[in-house]
């Protein structure tokens, strides 16, 4: 009976609940659900780098903004179509997400923490006081976004739109974490020097892992910048930084279904705290501190351990055949 409650068939269940949503929700509704599908993207792409990769990085939120802030001035300042400049913009994050891979190779641990998050401090001042580009601290209006020739208004077709992307890339990440990809992020964040003596190369993975964050985040700071039509520098905070944290520990570090318990969570929390501005950061402080504390493997593990079906293979399932013919060990081995 509780097989029946496994991961696949839970997802399968969410997604035949949320495809449907904005034939049936308010506006709000619909506003929460793909903000929901954004943090799915950002805490997928996070927990890549931070709970396969073993990367201790904290850029994830300028990278967030690097993506909104790209996506947003490519419509504004040269006139992209949204569809034109929202790839543009997370090909934008991924080269950042490239550049901050190089200092990686050589820090690890505080020191790697330390770097990162004094570049995300730097392109917060970047954000506010290049007004000539960014608009300062004011922020900027971006276009609204237009699914025409399709009959589909403006935040159902961006709804659905973040749905697909959430539901693709979610999949995507399944398969690099099962894959030779995947197993070589463990690697290296078991171990860089057992890593390198099995031939492992750091630089190559280590920049993989930056990329594939930036990617996602990229992708998800254009979604977040059509969402509210408006971009500002005050959405990339260390307040964003800790949100996003928070949701990897929370649903569980080196987790794909992790990512997407905990971005659904404290989604809904962010959104039940949204009059008490004050405390948010000390109810995802106090939450971040729980699970540190007292349970260190997050929801996800609490799952795996009292629900069949939500393991998270590191490898592919072996092909019948080849299995099939494989010869069976001798006596004694």
């Amino acid at each position: 009976m509780m097989a029946l409650f496994g991961r696949r068939n839970v997802l399968l269940v969410l997604l035949a609940l949320f495809l449907p949503l904005p034939f049936y929700a308010n506006p709000y509704t619909l506003f929460v659900g793909t903000l929901v599908f954004v943090y799915v993207l950002l805490a997928v792409g996070l927990n890549l780098l931070v709970g396969y990769a073993g990367q201790l990085a904290f850029a994830n939120a300028a990278m967030f903004g690097i993506g909104a802030y790209a996506t947003g001035l490519l419509q504004v300042r040269l006139g992209f179509p949204f569809f034109l400049a929202f790839p543009s913009g997370a090909l934008v994050a991924t080269l950042v997400g490239l550049v901050i891979s190089l200092p990686a190779l050589r820090l690890s641990g505080l020191y790697l923490a330390l770097t990162t998050l004094a570049f995300a401090q730097a392109t917060q001042w970047v954000f506010l006081h290049w007004e000539a580009v960014t608009y300062g601290a004011g922020g900027f209006k971006t276009p609204l976004v237009s699914f025409a020739p399709l009959p589909v208004e403006a935040g159902a077709g961006l709804y659905w739109l973040s749905l697909a992307l959430a539901v693709s890339l979610t999949i995507f990440a399944w398969n690099v974490a099962a894959s030779r990809i995947g197993r070589a992020f463990v690697a290296i964040r078991d171990g860089e020097v057992a890593a390198e003596s099995l031939g492992i190369d750091l630089l190559r993975y280590k920049a993989l892992a930056f990329a594939m964050s930036g990617f996602y985040a990229g992708v998800a700071g254009g979604l977040y910048s059509a969402l509210l039509n408006f971009v500002a520098p005050e959405g990339f905070d260390l307040f964003q930084m800790v949100l996003q944290k928070a949701m990897i520990v929370v649903g569980g570090l080196g987790s794909v279904t992790g990512s997407l318990l905990g971005a659904g969570l404290l989604v809904l929390l962010l959104e039940a705290l949204r009059e008490l501005k004050g405390t948010q950061e000390i109810a995802f402080g106090a939450l971040l501190l729980f699970f540190v504390i007292f349970l260190r493997g997050g929801l996800v593990a609490v799952l795996k351990r009292n629900v069949p079906g939500w393991e998270e293979k590191l490898r592919f399932a072996e092909p019948r055949a080849a299995a099939a013919v494989r010869p069976a060990p001798a006596a004694g081995d």
